[in-house]
């Protein structure tokens, strides 16, 4: 049988109840008949004092007779529910409440001793057998002139003492069975904000074990266990989400290598078996070229975005003129801008500006970006390449008058392969790829990067970079 966490927990609650109900049956009766005891012997011995000081005194002095001090104690014993007994040293009884006064009838306790109680002010016994069960009784010297003339001696029935005694353990017994029922209350508890939640979560952690990474559950609780609950939802459809992106950049790099070798796979053939006449050759093999340079920048950004990761990457942080490396970039395209009479429009703050970033990298954010500017412009346009300050920040701005980016696009243009399609007719060397590298690098410096596009009117690239304190030195 499988030991659940539920199990156990209703196993301690019967563990509890039976050992509380043995340690109240096996400590209790003998603590609250001992506080009994001790308490009602206290009462009586106090009472034996004030007798043996008072009406038993005056017994032994002739201030009182011995009918008078009968009647006294009778009434006392009575209100006592006990024996009230007057006895010489020698063990002769005087007084008995019990009985009537018959001096002609003399009465010995057998082997009475008054030292009996050794040092307490009670004991229980059939007092030297004079009684067929046991009693409690106290002990109260009657003294006189320094001189102890008889004992005052007060016996109680244990009876009595044992009623009281199982009244209070019932009432003992009876609080115990409440308190078991009550600890019921923790049992449901548990059940309902633990036991039920933990096995939902684990139910949860089978399916995703089991691949179903798209199982979905709830605990209502904001608690630790709802806490619990909520992170484990996430990371499952994070992983979900992980897979999914998973296969969908495994399909789209299958798509993207599959076409351009298809293509070049199809003009070779054809020059093969003569279908494409040699005359035509230069023409298809510049095709087949251009395909090969597809699959090797395709290539390239793959191996690039591998090693591009915002937890770990590697960044050569330095200070640089951020204004030298936009022109050099800027440079690099002077051939494309030429070829579709774009000009490329630098508006720099200062002369020089020094950030603090990995130089390298931003060089490649800018490459990405001014390329892709350049690509889905219209000829004979312009391309603006701007910088602003703000605080401690550098903004730099990559702002086209091209097609621009529909709106629901723009939340997926950061997407690995991810192409609108409006730009498909425009970018057919493009990887899809360029984006997410910007965006994974941003992310590494640990700043940030915003799209503002309008379809027909172009779309602007702005992201920040950490000023550097050289700034500072050079004002």
């Amino acid at each position: 049988m499988k030991k659940t966490l539920y199990l156990k927990f209703v196993l301690a609650y019967f563990i509890f109840g039976v050992f509380g109900f043995i340690i109240v049956t096996t400590f209790v009766p003998n603590m609250t008949r001992e506080h009994l005891v001790r308490n009602k012997a206290q009462n009586l011995y106090s009472e034996a004092t004030l007798i043996a000081n008072t009406y038993a005194s005056g017994l032994y002095t002739s201030e009182a007779s011995l009918e008078t001090v009968k009647t006294q104690l009778d009434s006392l014993a009575v209100y006592l529910n006990s024996l009230i007994r007057i006895i010489n040293p020698s063990g002769r009884l005087v007084l008995d409440t019990n009985t009537a006064l018959n001096v002609e009838d003399v009465v010995i306790i057998e082997n009475f001793d008054p030292t009996i109680t050794s040092g307490s002010y009670y004991f229980i016994d059939d007092f030297f057998g004079n009684f067929d069960y046991d009693v409690l009784s106290v002990i109260a010297p009657i003294t006189s002139n320094y001189k102890v003339k008889g004992y005052v001696v007060i016996h109680s029935d244990m009876s009595d003492i044992e009623e009281s005694c199982n009244s209070l353990l019932n009432i003992s017994y009876i609080t115990l069975v409440i308190l078991f029922m009550l600890s019921l209350i923790i049992l449901i508890f548990f059940t309902e904000m633990v036991y039920i939640p933990l096995r939902k979560i684990t139910y949860a952690t089978e399916q995703y074990a089991s691949g179903n990474m798209h199982y979905e559950f709830q605990v209502e609780s904001e608690d630790e266990i709802g806490y619990l609950a909520a992170c484990l939802n996430y990371m499952a459809s994070e992983i979900a989400r992980t897979e999914d992106d998973q296969k969908k950049f495994v399909a789209n790099v299958s798509h993207d290598f599959r076409s351009p070798l298809t293509s070049i796979r199809g003009y070779l053939e054809a020059m093969i078996d003569g279908t494409i006449p040699p005359e035509m050759y230069d023409k298809y093999l510049n095709i087949v070229l251009n395909e090969t340079d597809r699959l090797t920048k395709l290539t390239n950004s793959l191996l690039t975005l591998n090693n591009l990761n915002t937890k770990g990457m590697l960044l050569d942080k330095t200070d640089f003129d951020i204004n030298k490396v936009i022109r050099n970039t800027a440079a690099l395209f002077e051939g494309s801008c030429r070829q579709k009479t774009i000009a490329i429009e630098v508006i720099l703050t200062g002369d020089v500006m020094y950030v603090n970033a990995d130089m390298g990298k931003i060089q490649q954010v800018l490459y990405n970006l001014i390329d892709n500017a350049i690509k889905f412009s219209h000829n004979d346009s312009v391309i603006r390449v701007e910088t602003s300050q703000k605080k401690n920040k550098l903004f730099v701005s990559v702002k086209d008058t091209g097609i621009g980016i529909p709106k629901e696009d723009l939340k997926l243009i950061w997407d690995r392969f991810y192409k609108s399609d409006s730009s498909r007719g425009k970018d057919k060397k493009g990887t899809g790829l360029g984006l997410s590298i910007v965006k994974e690098i941003i992310n590494a410096h640990n700043e940030n990067i915003n799209v503002i596009s309008t379809p027909g009117v172009g779309s602007e690239f702005i992201f920040s970079l950490p000023q550097s304190k050289k700034n500072d030195e050079e004002d």
